[in-house]
């Protein structure tokens, strides 16, 4: 009898053990990952950092790359990273343009990762209100990071950084 119960208390230490180092190792990739979505984002806000937000030839009539501005390396003014259709830019892995770094490179050995910059114009006096592109002297980016681990069946969204852009 003392030895089956030895047993139990034995066995409950050791499942509890067990438990507590999984649940340490789910905890710490999901801290990896959200560290890594930071790094991500701050990437391409370190890029742009310095831009213009409107082409020094066109101006603010064009919104989006212009004509002649056909890869990434030729985008030089913050509108150009909205897109052709002012839907924003995807920089990912399965694309094979992505993830990208500060020195618009992209970055290897990151399946699953995923960053999407959009620009807008705000309202200078209420700057949660977006603006027609090309209308206000305040842009907006936003840089969403998401993440599909190969058991997830959809990217999940790890960080969303915006800052604004003033003239």
């Amino acid at each position: 009898m003392e030895t089956a119960l030895a047993t139990i208390i034995v066995g409950v230490g050791v499942l509890s053990i067990v438990s507590a180092q999984q649940a340490f190792h789910v905890e710490n990739t999901w801290a990896t990952n959200s560290g890594i979505a930071e790094r991500l984002a701050n990437e391409i806000r370190e890029m742009t950092l310095n831009l213009p937000q409107h082409d020094p030839v066109t101006g603010a009539a064009f919104w989006g790359p212009e004509g002649n501005e056909t890869s990434l390396a030729m985008y030089d003014d913050l509108d150009d990273f909205d897109g052709t259709q002012g839907n924003g830019l995807i920089f990912s892995a399965a694309l094979g343009n992505g993830p990208i770094n500060a020195q618009r490179q992209i970055i290897p050995n990151m399946p699953g990762w995923a960053q999407t910059v959009t620009v807008h114009n705000v309202d200078p006096f209420n700057i949660t209100t977006v603006r027609p592109d090309g209308s206000t002297t305040l842009m907006q980016v936003e840089v969403i990071v998401t993440y599909k681990s190969p058991q997830d069946t959809s990217p999940r969204e790890m960080t969303r950084v915006s800052w604004i852009h003033p003239k």
